[in-house]
């Protein structure tokens, strides 16, 4: 049997999801870009099976209501109580205001803050245009900033929050056509430390998860499926994340397992060199 990294395989099937353990119970959580199949979602899921109470959150109104009425049938009897729906566009600081002030209102409080909006897409440097450039960096990077300070603006009083970004493996390595969403999402890092550093004296936590390749239904509207292939082969298992298996990474770092945990960026992947 071969064992060159080089040589094709048959890629072994994801793990089943593991059941939950109480590890967010009575908490409660803000996901942003929680709405349709990606990252978001499936956090927004992975909370309430750890026992949160979750206010999701996504710029598109319609596709929001259909993912919160999802999640509280599949959170059982107490799903309508522990589910709360509200939109809100990163790009705009009134309503990321509004998000967080709604989601106090609902449920009393906020624990954690997990920010997941973001904008990609494939551009080479020389045909990127100002309008591309300033579109990604702002609801990836300065949509991240605008939702971080509006956490910590209600955390820090408080004393006690955490609050987990959505980076990417970008953030760290070179990807042609991928300058924008790469600088968004090492400034996403650069802020998330910086962050920590000035929520700590108030125990507060402030981390990050950097995803090499997360699978989900609408993936190849940002990356074309030659270049998806691609990035599945450079995987040590031969294909990119479950979502879920990202929001596990996110539910950890959100949990009190990660209490000593803050300034960090921690890589959900298995990619080699």
């Amino acid at each position: 049997m071969s064992t060159s990294l080089d040589a094709p395989f048959d890629p072994p099937p994801p793990p089943r999801p593991p059941d939950g353990h109480g590890l967010l119970e009575g908490k409660v959580v803000v996901v942003t870009a929680a709405a349709g199949t990606g990252i978001g979602s499936a956090t927004a899921r992975r909370c309430l099976h750890e026992g949160a109470s979750v206010v999701v959150s996504d710029a598109h109104e319609r596709r929001l209501a259909e993912t919160a009425e999802q999640m509280a049938a599949e959170a059982g009897a107490d799903g309508a109580e522990r589910v709360h729906a509200l939109a809100c566009d990163v790009r705009n600081e009134a309503q990321v205001g509004s998000l967080y002030d709604g989601a106090t209102a609902r449920f009393g409080r906020l624990d954690v803050a997990v920010h997941n909006a973001g904008l990609g897409g494939t551009v080479p440097l020389v045909d990127m245009t100002d309008e591309q450039w300033s579109s990604v960096l702002d609801i990836t990077l300065t949509g991240t900033f605008r939702c971080t300070r509006a956490a910590l603006t209600r955390m820090l009083p408080q004393k006690r929050g955490v609050v987990v970004n959505n980076a990417s493996v970008l953030g760290w390595r070179a990807q042609p056509g991928q300058a924008h969403y790469a600088a968004a999402k090492a400034g996403v890092m650069a802020l998330t430390r910086c962050a920590a550093a000035e929520a700590a004296p108030f125990g507060v936590r402030v981390n990050a998860v950097s995803p090499s390749l997360a699978e989900h239904p609408f993936l190849n509207r940002a990356i074309p499926d030659d270049d998806l292939a691609v990035l599945r082969r450079r995987e040590l298992f031969g294909r990119g994340a479950e979502t879920w298996e990202v929001a596990n990474v996110i539910v950890f770092l959100a949990s009190d397992y990660s209490s000593y945990m803050s300034g960090e960026v921690i890589s959900v992947s298995s990619q080699h060199p």
